[in-house]
């Protein structure tokens, strides 16, 4: 079966960028920023980009472009033993697909509601009770909240439609429409935001920098761990891209660009985040460590609110807000959904239609309990040991699997050989030793933090299937080497 390709490079960098630019980089960078050193955060930011980020990003390109295939193919043709580790990624990449696409969803119940400020006044009472219906336990799902409901099967129809297409017609020209106005609407929050009031208060919060923070190890961390999750590392998204770009491929120059542009992303949406914090903690009254939050919370809680209290431009700045959240959601879903229907296609040698109903189905099917009452205390249970054992152990057997046993510098010679920037022994440095001896010591840390303290204080009960879903994932994971191909 003819492998699909990107159409231009250009096609392929926008897809790769937007998979890349999710909501973490929306709702996550400014204020993990705000919390460890203000404008002195990226320091250890960049040098975490550089030493960990873009070099594992150079290594998940060249081991897709190299050996022409998904996660679990390439990884297996480098060495029969290491299909597992696909496999792994891939699944996780599944697991975070069924949650993610709910996020999407409501993004888009939002993004309606933009129109009218249709949250009202009170914006939590809006989000807890109005939208998601929130239950008392993990345990009473009370069934659907059919408004999540809904924006889940709209998220997923227009995904489908898009994959359905292929790399061509569906991803690259999808990319080339979503990414040019993702970027448009950032240029608008941005200069809506610095022109508020009180806005330059907020900014000088998220930039102010305290350079004593740079001394404390959880900062550091904070930094591997923002530049990892935010490129889409560990989630088998960038092997499969990688696997459709012609053999003479600028593949070092490509990382650079996705990992900075990734970066300036991030770096330039806290200017509109904390520019409109900074005028809600002035019409309030209030400073501005007394509004600001992160997350779900900030997105679809306090930023309603802040859009509310807006002086003018309320519903043009709520539509742009919700529309660049969709966007960012849409396009980071369509690059995990392709991750596993590409490893579904080379597995079975299946055709792209059949494997993508076939992957949308099961990630649809198991969206659902993320759409009932319960909803939001699954996605954030699983949400948390997804990120840390998958995403991070993935990118650490990556690291030693590639680096240690099939050869960095023979990935490096590869990735080199059509690159204008030529990656030396500096690359194999990080990619054997900075990367997973830093993946490793987060993954430490957040161990010793799950057994010391339940996670947000759930029922160790819930925390428990949890834990559970991430060793199925991983037992999973051993046994798809061992099936063979038994469908067209």
């Amino acid at each position: 079966m003819k492998r699909e390709v990107w159409n231009t490079r250009t096609g392929f960098i926008l897809a790769a960028i937007g998979s890349a630019v999710g909501l973490g980089n929306i709702w996550r960078f400014s204020y993990i920023a705000y919390e460890n050193g203000g404008g002195a955060f990226l320091i250890p930011y960049l040098v975490a980009l550089l030493t960990a980020g873009i070099p594992l990003l150079i290594l998940e390109l060249g081991v897709g472009n190299k050996f022409m295939g998904s996660a679990p193919v390439a990884l297996k043709r480098a060495k029969k033993g290491f299909e597992w580790i696909g496999w792994w990624g891939v699944i996780a990449s599944f697991i975070i697909t069924t949650y993610y696409s709910v996020i999407a969803g409501w993004s888009l119940v939002y993004l309606l509601k933009a129109f009218t400020l249709g949250w009202g006044l009170d914006t939590g009472s809006f989000f807890n009770n109005e939208l998601l219906h929130v239950s008392d336990s993990p345990w009473n799902l009370g069934g659907f909240s059919y408004p999540v409901l809904i924006g889940l099967l709209t998220t997923w129809l227009i995904i489908w439609i898009i994959e359905k297409r292929g790399v061509q017609a569906g991803i690259e020209k999808s990319s080339k429409i979503f990414m040019p106005l993702l970027w448009i609407l950032l240029i608008v929050l941005v200069l809506r935001a610095v022109t508020l009031e009180g806005s330059i208060n907020g900014v000088e919060w998220y930039l102010k920098p305290d350079f004593s923070k740079l001394t404390d190890v959880k900062v550091w961390q904070a930094a591997y761990g923002q530049a990892f999750y935010s490129l889409g590392l560990g989630m088998a998204i960038m092997i499969a891209y990688a696997s459709y770009l012609p053999k003479k491929s600028d593949l070092i120059n490509n990382a650079f660009i996705v990992g900075l542009a990734d970066g300036a992303f991030s770096f330039t949406m806290g200017f509109a985040v904390f520019g409109t914090l900074g005028y809600m903690a002035y019409a309030k009254g209030v400073g501005i460590e007394e509004v600001v939050a992160q997350s779900i919370g900030l997105t679809f809680v306090v930023l309603p609110e802040a859009l509310n209290m807006l002086p003018g431009l309320k519903v043009l700045t709520a539509v742009a807000f919700f529309m660049s959240i969709a966007i960012a959601a849409l396009t980071s879903l369509i690059s995990l959904v392709e991750a596993f229907a590409s490893a579904v296609m080379d597995k079975f040698e299946m055709r792209r239609s059949k494997a993508v109903d076939i992957t949308i189905g099961l990630e649809l099917l198991f969206s659902l309990i993320y759409a009932t009452k319960a909803g939001i205390y699954w996605l954030d249970i699983i949400d948390h040991f997804i990120n840390t054992y998958g995403l991070i152990l993935v990118g650490v057997l990556e690291a030693v699997a590639i680096g240690w046993i099939y050869g960095a510098d023979k990935i490096r010679e590869w990735a080199n050989t059509y690159s204008d920037i030529r990656a030396g022994i500096w690359w194999d440095i990080c990619v054997k030793i900075i990367t997973p001896a830093v993946l490793l010591y987060i993954i430490y840390k957040e161990t010793l933090s799950n057994l010391a303290v339940p996670y947000e204080g759930y029922d160790p009960a819930a925390l428990m299937v949890g834990a559970g879903v991430i060793v199925l994932g991983i037992m999973i994971s051993f046994l798809m080497p061992f099936i063979r191909k038994e469908v067209e």
